[in-house]
This record gives structure tokens, C-alpha cells and sequence, in this order.
């Protein structure tokens, strides 16, 4: 049988160095990188991100969320430094936000086109 207490996920790239620079320059994201491969060192485990050149389809569904205290004041950072925003017709307003009920949750993609969110997260018990 499988062992699911070291199980991780993982999604490819068309670049690797590309890949790094945006995850750890941008995000800020803990990063290492071993046989041509990085791993993301989130929610105290990683993610595996491995490159497939040319052949790399972007992953049309969000692959990786990164829960924030304040979606807005993220958009924000994000965009000054480059990213931007996705906007879905109906869902999200002029900032890429959906506010339609549930957590305000934004989408934006890895410079492979992969989908990403930011997910304002509950702020304590009473909320």
C-alpha cells in the first residue's frame, strides 16, 4: 500500500529557472531545487514542480492556494510587482476578486499559464 502521511502533489512547467524566479522572487516562496526539479515549501509540506518544456499544457484548474489575511491588500502587493489578475465574466470584479459569497478568493496564473489563487482566510473563531 501507499504511505498517505508523505503523500504530495505535484504540476509541471515549461521552465524551471523561469518557475523559481516567480515562486521564490515574487511570491516569496521557499524554494529548492534538486535533479532539474523544485519543490515549493508550503503548508508544511512541498510540492513538486518538475519541467516539461515545450510539450507543457498549463493546468486550466487552480493548482495551488495561497491563503492570505487580506485579499485586497495581496492584489494589491501582487500587482505592484507584476502579476496580474484573472477576470472571470460574472465572478470577479475589475480587481480579479470574487466577492460573490464564500471567501474572497482571487486567480492568477505561474509564467506557464498554471492557475493560482489567493484565499482570504478566516481571521479567528468569531467570524
Amino acid at each position: 500500500m501507499v504511505d498517505a502521511t508523505t503523500a504530495f502533489s505535484g504540476f509541471s512547467v515549461r521552465d524551471v529557472p523561469e518557475a523559481r524566479a516567480f515562486y521564490e522572487g515574487v511570491l516569496g516562496v521557499p524554494v529548492t531545487e534538486e535533479h532539474g526539479m523544485l519543490s515549493l515549501q508550503v503548508g508544511g509540506t512541498h510540492v513538486l514542480v518538475y519541467p516539461k518544456g515545450p510539450a507543457h499544457e498549463p493546468a486550466s484548474f487552480t493548482v495551488l492556494n495561497f491563503p492570505v489575511p487580506d485579499v485586497d491588500a495581496a492584489v494589491d502587493e501582487l500587482t505592484a510587482a507584476g502579476v496580474r489578475f484573472l477576470q472571470y465574466d460574472g465572478v470577479t470584479d475589475e480587481r480579479g476578486v470574487n466577492r460573490n459569497g464564500g471567501p474572497l478568493i482571487a486567480w492568477f496564473t505561474d509564467p506557464s499559464g498554471n492557475v493560482l489563487s489567493i484565499v482570504e482566510q478566516e481571521s479567528g473563531p468569531s467570524r
